[in-house]
This record gives C-alpha cells, structure tokens and sequence, in this order.
C-alpha cells in the first residue's frame, strides 16, 4: 500500500490542506506544533475511525465550524486506486466511504477488507515508530528489557510483557503454594477449621436425620396431592367452559354440514363488479380508433408535398469535407512561407557553426564525421579526464605546500625540545643525590602504612558499635515478646481463676521489666581506643620528620629529574612524527611524477581524437566537448533541412487537391460554373442547408406516422383484450350469457356469507382452552352440572387429606428447628457449604487466569519456534548495518522470555548488559525485521515521529540508509530537527508551518 494524496477538510488546526503525490520516502519538518502529530492523527483517523468521547486519545475536532474528516487516496497493488473518505457523520467513528477504481463502492466492512482487518492497535504497534517505544527502554529496570525486546518482537510493542506480568500478577494474589495472605490460601485453612467443626456436631444428629426421614415422606405425600387438585381444579374450569360455547359448537357442525351439501360452482371472485365495469370501457376504445385513423390519412398527403433533394444528400459528407479543408488550404499556405522562413533560418546557422569551428569541410563531408554514442562517450571520457587531472594537479599542489609547511614546522619543535632536554653529565649528578634520600622514602612509606591502620581501627571501631547497637535491639525484642506471653498468661490465669498461672505469669513480668530496663539505661562500651592512639602519635611524629629542610630539598631534585623525562618524552614523540611526515612529504613528489605520467598520455590521446573529428589540435585542448557538440548540431540541422525541403513540395501537392476537389462539386451542384472558392463557398453552405431542412421535416413526418400508427394498433389491442376479458368471466362461471352469469353470482353470494359465518364462530372457539378434539368427546355428555358435582366431592375430599398433612408437616418442622438450635448443626452445614461454594467460584475464576498463562505460553512458545527464527533473521542482518559489524546475532533464550545478544568476538551479553545506544539499535532492528518479516503481505507504510532524536551522528546515518532500503514499505519520517534534512532530497521533503505546506526547490 502507498499512500498517494491526503486531502484534509478540517482536522485540528489544519484545514483545507492538500498534500499531493506523495514519495516512497517522505519526510514531513516542520517545528513543534506545526501539524506533524496532526498529520499522523488524521492518517489514523482515516482508517480507523475517529476517537469516540469516551477514549482518551485527542478527537482533533476542528474549533472554526469546519468540516470534520477528510479523505486519502491509496494505490494498492491488487486493487489499483482507492479513495477512503471519512467525515463526522452519525456513526461515533465518522461515516466513510471507499470507492475503487473500477466504480465499486463501499463502507466500514469494504475498508476492513482492504485493511486485512487489521484493527487500529496492531497497526501502531507494528508499522508506527515514536519516540515512546525508545522511552520504554529509557524507563525500564534492566532486568525487564530483555523482555520488553522480546514482547516488542512479537507485537511491535510491551503489550505481551504487561500481559504476561498481569496474568501472574493475578494469580500471585489468589493464591501461592505454602502462602498465607492469598485469599484462596486463607479460605482453604478456615474451610478446614469449618469441616472439623461439623463432623462435632454430626455425631449428636441421629434423633435429627429420622426426623428428616418423616419430613420428607410428608412433603412427598402433599406434592401428589397438590398435583392431583390442580388436575381436578382444571376439569371443572373446561367443563364450565364447555357450558359457555356448546352452542357456538352446535351451528359451527350444521354450518359445515350444509356447506358439504351445496353443489360446487367456480364463479370468479367480484365478477359482477367486473363484468360491469368492462362493459362501460369498450365504447371509448371505438371512438379512439376512429378519430386516429382519419390523422393518419391527413398526413400521409403532407408528406407527399416535401421530398428532399437525395442526390445532394447522399453527397452531402463529400460537399462537407471539401467545404472543412478550405480553411486547410489557408492553413498550407501559410505554412508553406513558414518553411521558406524557416530554411533561410537553417541556413544562416550552418554558416554560424562553420565560422565558430573554422572548418573549410562542405555539408557532405562533415556529415561523414563519425559522431555515435562511442565518439560521444570518448569525448566525455577525455573531457572529464581534463578535468579531473586539473583538479588534482590544483589539489596536489595545495597538499604539497601542506606538507612543506607542517615538515618545518616539526623540524622547529624537535630543535626546540633539543634544548630544554638537561644534558647527559649533569642528569647523572642529580640521579646521584637523588639515590642517596631512599630513607626519605621509607620514611613516607612509614607515614603511609600507619594512616592505612588508622582508617582500619576507625572502620572497626564503627562496625563494633553498629553490632552492638543491633544486639541490644535484638534482645529488647525478645524481651518484648516474652513480655506479651507472660502478660497473656496471666490474663488467662485471672479469667479462669488459675492462682498458679497468675502467679507465674506475674513473677515474669516484673523479672523482664527489670532486665529490660538495665538494658534501656546500660551504655554501649567502646573498646580498641588504645592502638588508635598510639597510631595517632606516630602518625604526628612522621609528618614532623617529613617537613624538615633536608626533605624538601631531595623532594625539589625529585621533581626535576621527572620535568627532564617529560621533556625526554616529548623530544621522542616529535621525533617520530617527524619520520612520519617525511614520509608523508616523499609520497607527495611520488603522486606529483605520477599525475605528468597522465597528462602526457592524455595530451596524446587529444591529439588522436582531433584528428578524427577533423579540428585543430589548440580547439580540441581546451574545446573538445563543445566542439563536438557543434559538429553533432551542424549534422542535426543540416538533415531538419533535407525533412524540411521534402515537407514544402508535399505542401504544395495538398493545396492542389484541395482546388482539384472543390471545382468538380461546385460545377455539379451549382447553375455557375467556375466560381472563386471564396464567393461559392456561401451558396453551397445555403442549398445544403435547405435539403438538409427538408430531409428533418420528412423524416419527423415520417416518425410521427410511424407514432400513429403504432398507437392505432395499441387501441385495437386493448379492445380485443377487454372482449376476451369478458368471455373470459362467461367462460370462468361456466354461464351462457349475461342473464344465467348474474343467476350464478346471486348463488355464490349465498355461499360467501355461510363460509363467512363459520369462520366467525371459528374465530370465537379460536380462545376457548377446549380443542377440537376434545369438544367431539364433550358432545356425548348428557348431564355437565351433574359432572362438575362429581368433581368437586374428590376436591373437598383431598382437601381435607391436604390439612392434616400441613398439620403434621409443621409438627416435624418444629421438632427439627428445636434441635437445630440447641446443636448448632444446621448452622454449621449452612456455613460450611456456603464457604465451599464461595472456594469453588474463585478457584473457577483462579482455574482462568492459569489457562489463560497457559494459552500465552503455548503461544509464545510456538511463535518462538516457527515464526520468530525468520524476524530474528532479518532482525540480525539490520542490527548487522547498524553496528557495522561489531555485533552479529540475536539468541533467544532457552526458556522463558528475552533475548542474548553476540558480539564479532562471540562474548555473548544479555539486554540489559549491552549500552543504551546498543539496546535502542536492537529495539529498532527488531521492529523493523518484524514489518517486513512477520506481516510481508500487509505492505502498510511505516510512519516514523522522531524516534532516532538520541542518535549521534554515525547512527543516524546508517538508520537512514537502512530506511532508504525497504522497498516494499512507503515511509512517512516526521521530524523537527534540521540536522536530518541532509539524508533527504529535496523532492521528498514537505515543509510544514502554520498549517500549511510549503515545498522548496
């Protein structure tokens, strides 16, 4: 896909703005709050839908009353040109429309098909870079990375991260194996607690499960009951119904046995409506016919009077095109002198060429001058070596000065450094004094040695007093704790009167209270204070001995004799840059022999080619491009002429059968014979005009006949139908004529009005709960008040059963509730299997976390080793370029999640071990591998806002030339730094300010 034009209405900030023929790679700069993000906002817009009022992204709502949307043409592949319009409609995303090259038109659902359903999240993860993916790594704890790279890898960006920590996250919370606070945990102890409790209770409840037992044998005995009054309850309602409708039954069955009875006749439904009403159509029919005949008569005399002309008119395309070629004849007239300008104009140039040249060759042979494309090339060819051996002659030249000028300038450093080196003797005396103070030495090495104690006795000492003090809070702790214990005790032993345990429990507290508060007021002791301050004297006694005159004087010595090594070393080092730049200077003279080797070949080879372009030698030195290219013209005017003579006799050979064509029609056709084209023309032009007149009226004439005629034909038709429509009705009532037709209707009227009635009384017993079946079997019943009698003796009879069961039931019921409070049972079970009810529902909601953590790792398992191994491939190739080598292959880890990375050396580092540049190239190269890799046939463009700001130099070259390399992928770069429009020509840069597009050449 490649996006081609965007046209928005009005989206932000940015209204009417076209943005026209888009690049491969397009670059959009422009400062901030220019439109960049709006841009990016709108192209997702477009595609997506606009952000509903409930999402958090911006709607990009326009604030002038403008129309909100926009549309963008694509070109895809498969489907060719495709304009996607979107503007704000009734839908919360923006009504749209999609219209195909091929004028198939279509909305949200041909969208997604062009899309590939990819939805809006998967297509920012994948194919659109921002500066928050690189943020991510900035932000992340670096034993995360790894896997936000892996996540990245897998959907573009850290949503399967946050889902697999989610997922753990969740189950963590419900429960962990040997855990306590979990809530799954802290259910499973006290349903245990619960069980232990009810298997107490169980043992008291024998008296209970026999009562049970009855109760259940009652309730069993009252359901039957009850099920057999509702039975009988609804005998006596349909044997009232049926004393409602008996007699609605009774005329329905006479109704449908009259109606058995009648003969069958098919008269047609309202035919005497119709019979009378198509009797009253025919006599306009007959009027009509009359009245068109008599027309057509009068204008078939008509036409008869205006017959055109048919010589002319079967002429009339050759008199036309004669009469259209007289402005040609002007026309090649005027051409005609046109050339013989134009070759008095050829002719002055090729005598201009000639002078310029100084050539004395006629036309003939300087056509013979060979210039193909090998002459043409050689020319370029030793032009361009002119050039490039002037160059270089010009840059050897400034080199060789360069050198000079440095070499001098070298040679003056080593004099100098020469002299501030102190000569051999003399150095020897001063190593000689200097040999003599080692003890000076001992002595610092003393000094040094005893401060080094100091700070270790110091450390010690502080260490000491740390663990002392984490003791003394260790044991108040414990003091603390036994404290608690006791006071328990003797709590319990107050509340349940145990003169023992109060005793003990008391004696206790006030031994721990006076234990504890010696600890609270005893101080901390501090000891090894005295071999810190004998190390103190010392230390005072070396620095005094170290200040004497006698050191500073071998310390003075010391510090020049180092001052002469720099100096040595420094007269070494200019030394050696002083070799180097001779041999810098001789390569200078070298290339200088080599560059008067070129030119003298090349001076030969002018001479060669001159000779066979045929001009002086002096002119091919300095000219030899333009001179060839003087000689290439000459030849390309000289043959223009030739053309040009050849087309001025085909002129003059067209205005000739011009003339030719126009006297025979004109003789033809006019009474004066020989006229000038000029003054016939006119008459001509009128008498065609005439028949051609004639010919229209005829032929109008004519249609309208033909009109008549066929309307003439249309009546006698409608006639003849409404006369079969009427035997028809004869036909259909099987009647002979008009009199047995209206006998015949009066008889299917009376059968109308019964068939009527029956489904009236059909419509009434329609709501009655009795059937039809059943209302046959009700029929025989003889006596229905004495039925319904009968019925309600057996109600009042199970009633009375039904009483004295409930009496009974509520006996059992009580009996149990009276155990069940003084055992506590009942409660226990209740609680008991609400708690277990409560532990299955969330064990089922623990059971769904854990398949889901399973589902992801199965997942991420079978990317890993299908489709991952191809991404990391390309992956590695892209992190290859970037780092020029210097790191070379992705790993993936053997469990788990997260990537290793190799080096040239094969040091392998894990993500968070490689630095912050590194890892952002690998995040990169990961996205980029997965665009191209993972979802190749969605060649979606990649849209990039600023995420390579952090990039030095060399990195941001070579992301550069990596993006300039995918081929199948469009790129849209947003920037607002100028130092990245040198990567880009100008042609693919669209400047953006204020709103609007600017484009600079």
């Amino acid at each position: 896909m490649k996006i081609v034009d965007m046209y928005i209405y009005g989206f932000g900030q940015l209204e009417n703005m076209k943005i026209e023929s888009l690049q491969d790679v397009q670059l959009f700069y422009g400062e901030n709050e220019a439109g960049k993000s709006t841009i990016m906002a709108f192209i997702h817009g477009i595609f997506f839908g606009f952000p509903t009022k409930q999402q958090t992204e911006l709607r990009y709502e326009p604030k002038h009353n403008t129309k909100y949307g926009g549309k963008i043409r694509i070109f895809l592949e498969d489907q060719g040109y495709v304009i996607i319009e979107r503007v704000k409609g009734k839908a919360a995303a923006g009504d749209v429309s999609v219209a195909l090259d091929n004028g198939v038109l279509g909305g949200e659902e041909l969208l997604k098909q062009l899309l590939s359903n990819i939805d809006k999240g998967l297509f920012q993860s994948v194919f659109s870079f921002n500066l928050h993916g690189l943020q991510n790594i900035h932000q992340m704890k670096s034993e995360d990375i790894g896997k936000f790279l892996f996540s990245a890898g897998t959907l573009g960006s850290d949503h399967l991260s946050n889902a697999e920590m989610e997922l753990q996250k969740e189950l963590d919370n419900r429960f962990k194996p040997g855990g306590k606070k979990p809530f799954l945990n802290e259910k499973l102890f006290n349903l245990h607690q619960f069980n232990d409790e009810l298997k107490k209770a169980m043992g008291k409840n024998q008296e209970y499960d026999r009562l049970v037992e009855q109760k259940e044998a009652v309730q069993k005995e009252l359901m039957h009951i009850q099920e057999s009054l509702t039975l009988l309850q609804e005998s006596v309602n349909k044997l009232n119904e049926w004393k409602k409708i008996q007699s609605l039954v009774v005329e329905e069955k006479w109704i449908e046995t009259e109606i058995h009875d009648h003969k069958e006749i098919s008269f047609p439904a309202r035919g005497i409506e119709r019979f009378e009403k198509l009797n009253q159509l025919i006599q306009p029919y007959i009027a009509q016919i009359l009245s068109l005949t008599e027309r057509m008569e009068k204008l078939k005399k008509e036409l008869e009077t205006i017959e055109p002309n048919q010589e002319i008119l079967e002429n009339e395309s050759d008199i036309l095109m004669v009469l259209d070629k007289l402005p040609l004849y002007d026309q090649l007239d005027f051409q005609q002198k046109q050339g013989e300008m134009k070759l008095l104009e050829y002719q002055e140039k090729l005598h201009s060429i000639k002078e310029k040249l100084h050539l004395t060759l006629n036309d003939d042979e300087i056509l013979l001058i060979n210039t193909n494309i090998y002459m043409k090339d050689q020319v370029d060819s030793l032009t361009r070596k002119g050039k490039v051996l002037k160059e270089a002659k010009q840059q050897l030249e400034e080199r060789f000065n360069e050198e000079k000028s440095t070499l001098e300038t070298l040679e003056e450093n080593v004099r100098y450094a020469q002299t501030q080196v102190i000569p051999d003797p003399e150095r020897a005396e001063l190593e000689t004094r200097v040999a003599g103070s080692n003890n000076r030495k001992n002595e610092e090495m003393e000094l040094k040695a005893v401060q080094e104690k100091i700070e270790f006795y110091k450390k010690a000492e502080e260490q000491e007093l740390l663990q002392a003090a984490t003791i003394k809070k260790q044991k108040q702790s414990q003091f603390f704790i036994f404290g608690v214990f006791f006071i328990g005790l003797f709590i319990y032993g107050l509340a349940t009167k145990q003169l023992i345990l109060m005793i003990m429990g008391g004696l206790f507290v006030a031994i721990l209270g006076i234990v504890f508060f010696k600890s609270l007021t005893q101080p901390i002791k501090k000891k090894m204070s005295l071999p810190l301050v004998e190390l103190r004297e010392a230390e005072q006694r070396l620095l005094k001995e170290l200040v004497s005159p006698e050191h500073l004087v071998d310390s003075a010595l010391q510090a020049k004799l180092a001052l002469d090594d720099r100096y040595r070393e420094e007269l070494q080092i200019q030394t050696i840059k002083l070799e180097q730049q001779q041999q810098q200077y001789e390569k200078v003279i070298v290339k200088f022999e080599q560059w008067e080797y070129d030119a003298a070949i090349h001076k030969g080879e002018l001479l060669e080619i001159s000779n066979k372009l045929k001009i002086p030698e002096y002119i091919a030195a300095s000219y030899l491009l333009e001179a060839f290219q003087f000689i290439d013209q000459y030849k390309s005017i000289a043959r223009e002429r030739q053309l040009l003579l050849g087309n001025l006799n085909n002129l003059k050979i067209e205005q000739d059968k011009i003339v030719d064509r126009y006297r025979f029609l004109t003789n033809r056709f006019l009474p004066e014979k020989d006229l000038d084209m000029r003054t016939s023309a006119p008459l001509v032009r009128t008498i065609l005009k005439d028949e051609h007149e004639r010919s229209i009226q005829s032929k109008e004439k004519h249609a309208k006949l033909l009109e008549m005629t066929t309307d003439l034909e249309q009546l006698k038709k409608e006639h003849q139908h409404i006369e079969n429509e009427v035997k028809q009705l004869l036909y259909t009532a099987n009647a002979e004529n008009e009199n047995e037709f209206y006998e015949l209707g009066e008889y299917a009227e009376k059968q109308a009005k019964q068939l009527e009635r029956l489904k009236d009384l059909q419509k009434q017993l329609k709501y009655s709960s009795i059937n039809k079946v059943e209302r046959d079997s009700y029929l025989l019943i003889t006596d229905c008040d004495e039925r319904i009698s009968e019925v309600n003796n057996t109600i009042n009879s199970l009633q009375s059963r039904q009483s004295r069961l409930q009496e009974q039931y509520a006996s059992l019921k009580h009996e149990l509730q009276i155990l069940e409070e003084g055992g506590l049972y009942s409660e226990l079970l209740h609680q008991f299997k609400q708690k277990k009810y409560e532990l299955e529902e969330d064990a089922k909601e623990w059971s769904v976390y854990r398949l889901a953590q399973d589902i992801l790792a199965q997942t991420i398992e079978k990317y890993k080793n299908i489709h991952l191994p191809k991404m990391l491939s390309k992956a590695e190739e892209f992190l290859f370029f970037l780092t020029d080598g210097n790191y070379q292959k992705i790993l993936l880890r053997k469990s788990g999640t997260g990537f290793l990375i190799e080096r040239k050396d094969h040091t392998i580092f894990e993500a968070n071990e490689l630095s912050q540049a590194t890892t952002e190239q690998v995040y990169v190269s990961i996205r980029l591998a997965l665009a191209i890799t993972l979802f190749e046939k969605y060649h979606f463009p990649i849209i990039i806002d600023d995420s390579f700001v952090n990039f030095d130099a060399k990195r941001t070259r070579k992301i550069m030339e990596l993006l300039k390399q995918l081929k199948q992928n469009q790129i849209l770069f947003f920037t607002c730094h100028t130092h990245l429009l040198e990567y880009f020509q100008q042609d693919n840069i669209l400047y953006l300010h204020n709103g609007a597009i600017q484009t600079i050449s």
